[in-house]
């Protein structure tokens, strides 16, 4: 058995999506003074490779608490995105893997755009699904969809129409992944993206993981 982890590391600094404000994190405890560690987190619900919830858009939309905590593990296969046509990913690329869509739980996206992160490109004209594209995922009974870019939409989509789509079809997506390039061309594989489990959750930070060879 094979575990990849597919996870940015949330730090100070990193990238967030324009408008928003990085993580802090603050040393509030320290062994030297009180015997023991412990920092103060403060973030944003979609901080690093984390997850939206139907909620995040979505009037009475349904939050991450509200899930079963078996709907952020299944089985998973990455689609390789990064020759997309002018950054355009395309109903029939899709439908080239109609019977792997069908077994899954989660379609990943790999758009190679993580070779990005920390960088101004990263923010900007990365590949994106097109709307037929959305809808057609919508049309299966998937979990969710993920992508190694920090949105679903092209920044510039104010409608975020391809998040309306997916999510309100009671799928998550989750965004910021990472490394997916090693897992192009494997067959099925088991996915985990836990979130953490707060109140009215519209969103929040997972620890996305890749595993491979019987549990």
């Amino acid at each position: 058995m094979k575990i990849f982890d597919l996870t940015h590391l949330i730090e100070p600094d990193m990238p967030v999506f324009p408008g928003t404000e990085p993580p802090e994190i603050i040393k509030a405890n320290t062994i030297e003074k009180d015997g023991f560690e412990e920092k103060i987190l403060k973030m944003y619900s979609h901080t690093g490779t984390h997850m939206d919830a139907p909620a995040h858009l979505l009037r009475n939309g349904k939050t991450l608490d509200r899930y079963d905590a078996e709907h952020f593990f299944g089985k998973a296969f990455v689609i390789d995105s990064s020759g997309a046509a002018g950054g355009i990913i395309e109903k029939n690329s899709l439908k080239e893997r109609e019977n792997e869509i069908r077994e899954a739980d989660y379609v990943l996206f790999h758009t190679d755009w993580s070779r990005y992160w920390g960088e101004d490109e990263y923010y900007d004209n990365f590949p994106c699904l097109d709307i037929d594209a959305a809808m057609y995922l919508a049309s299966f009974s998937l979990k969710g969809v993920g992508f190694d870019t920090i949105s679903a939409d092209p920044v510039e989509d104010l409608l975020l129409t391809n998040h309306r789509i997916i999510l309100g079809k009671g799928m998550v997506i989750v965004e910021n992944l990472k490394d997916l390039d090693r897992l192009i061309g494997e067959d099925i594989f088991w996915f985990s993206c836990m979130p953490l489990k707060t109140i009215n959750a519209d969103g929040s930070p997972v620890r996305a993981i890749a595993i491979i060879g019987t549990l």
